[in-house]
């Protein structure tokens, strides 16, 4: 005898692959680009400057910041590079994290499985798309002001740009970029997932049920514990930085890898020189992670309201 045919009421909801937007890229551009020009690139300046200068406080890093350009000095390679950064990162993370959410949900992934997937996705390629050239380029940036206290003259940003491209062509202005992926996808994995898991803590202890809508307040406080958590990685983003600096040292590895880089790091610094910086990461994991989770949720929000149509990105 023939099964009886489910009821309908009973079958499970179909995940429907959602098309794809230029509203979700322009959104991820608008978000980054708020992030940097506000407090993110005062952030990204100092903890860059305490982890090429290990020898450096936090108090210590603030004063070689101002002495470098008082308030000028926190917005070092704001432009082009972080602003080039910023407006193609945000895009990249969106439209890929949503991409990637959506399959690992395919093969059955939960929510939890799936934010994670979908921000180590994201991570990976913001940075062999965009994040390499621009962090590298950053960091040049701060190595032209030694140059500057030294009497010397330092040549402009695309005048530096083309020297390392014709020297060393794309690999020169990429270094470090293997560093920068598997920064980005601990540091994206952890913050999607972190969050929703905070937001989960937040929902028992609210009362909420699963899918009910958390209140503004309760989205920051979830996303900056993601933000700020995910700084465990510290160790990954000062090889990154040693990788790409200028600085002159015989003793360092001819050829940099992340490992023998790292080797070199602890050598001369021990394992506090791999967490330096720190600070001013946690700081700058919060606002990140505020202004992509938290008010990118709000601004799809609004976006909905005010065109009428569904916006797919999922972060």
């Amino acid at each position: 005898m023939a099964a009886a045919a489910p009821l309908a009421g009973a079958e499970p909801t179909k995940l429907e692959k959602k098309p794809i937007k230029f509203s979700n890229l322009l959104l991820g551009a608008g978000l980054n680009m708020f992030e940097v020009t506000t407090l993110g690139q005062p952030l990204e300046v100092v903890k860059t400057t305490m982890a090429a200068n290990r020898q450096d406080s936090f108090a210590g890093a603030l004063s070689r910041v101002w002495a470098r350009g008082g308030v000028l000095g926190y917005y070092q390679g704001l432009i082009p590079w972080a602003w080039i950064e910023a407006s193609t990162k945000g895009a990249v993370l969106l439209f890929v994290a949503s991409e990637a959410e959506y399959y690992a949900k395919s093969f059955g992934a939960s929510d939890f499985v799936g934010g994670i997937s979908g921000g180590m996705a994201g991570g990976v390629a913001q940075a062999y798309a965009t994040m390499g050239f621009c962090t590298c380029m950053k960091t040049v940036e701060i190595t032209k002001h030694k140059i500057a206290a030294k009497g010397v003259k330092p040549p402009g940003t695309f005048e530096t740009f083309m020297d390392i491209y014709r020297k060393e062509g794309i690999k020169g202005i990429n270094k470090g970029v293997n560093a920068v992926a598997i920064r980005q996808t601990t540091n994206w994995g952890s913050r999607f997932g972190l969050s929703r898991l905070a937001e989960q803590g937040i929902r028992r202890v609210t009362g909420k049920e699963e899918g009910q809508k958390l209140s503004g307040g309760e989205k920051v406080l979830a996303s900056g514990l993601g933000g700020g958590l995910s700084a465990w990685n510290q160790p990954i983003e000062v090889i990154r930085v040693e990788m790409q600096s200028k600085k002159e040292d015989p003793n360092r590895p001819k050829k940099m890898t992340v490992g023998n880089t790292a080797r070199y790091i602890y050598d001369t610094s021990g394992l506090k020189g791999l967490y330096r910086g720190v600070t001013p990461r946690i700081g700058l994991g919060v606002w990140q992670t505020i202004c992509m989770v938290a008010l990118g949720d709000m601004a799809k929000e609004a976006v909905e309201k005010l065109t009428g149509q569904a916006v797919t990105a999922k972060h």
